[in-house]
């Protein structure tokens, strides 16, 4: 069942974060890598800016969550992540397919770059990498993130093509 999260499941939504996490340790640059990987407090903070977490519930706990931040015109999804023993099952592609149901502009994802993993998990959803020039001015107009963030990163976007936002 996908529902969406409140605050009751905010440590949850931390756990499964942290545990799915796991799979880029080592993979994106040691300098971007924090333990835990999401703090609470810094999760706290991405609730306050607008992040809105959906999770996939299976007999009463959640297995995975994703969120969604309308930001300007565009929607963003963010902190996609499974628990390692659910990764696999389908959890990824069926929250992601029920946020893109809930937005109405265009959607933009962004990842670490030398997650090849997750860049194919959203091309098979529809999705592109956009080049780099577009990819960093997304970023910069988008996201808050470093310098080093944006140059370690990739975005991939839906229709319309997002050089027409």
């Amino acid at each position: 069942m996908i529902r969406r999260c409140d605050n009751q499941d905010f440590e949850s939504i931390r756990e499964i974060i942290n545990d799915g996490a796991q799979a880029y340790r080592g993979v994106i640059p040691a300098d971007r890598w924090t333990e835990p990987y999401m703090s609470a407090d810094h999760l706290q903070d991405e609730i306050d800016k607008g992040v809105v977490f959906w999770g996939c519930e299976d007999s009463g706990t959640l297995s995975g969550v994703m969120g969604i931040q309308h930001v300007q015109d565009v929607t963003l999804i963010r902190h996609a992540y499974v628990r390692t023993r659910s990764q696999g099952r389908g959890i990824g592609g069926l929250l992601l397919s029920h946020l893109r149901e809930h937005a109405t502009r265009p959607v933009l994802i962004g990842t670490w770059a030398d997650a090849s993993w997750a860049i194919r998990f959203y091309e098979r959803h529809g999705f592109r990498v956009v080049g780099t020039e577009e990819k960093n001015r997304l970023l910069k107009r988008y996201w808050t993130v470093p310098d080093r963030q944006i140059e370690t990163s990739v975005v991939l976007a839906d229709s319309p093509p997002a050089r027409d936002i």
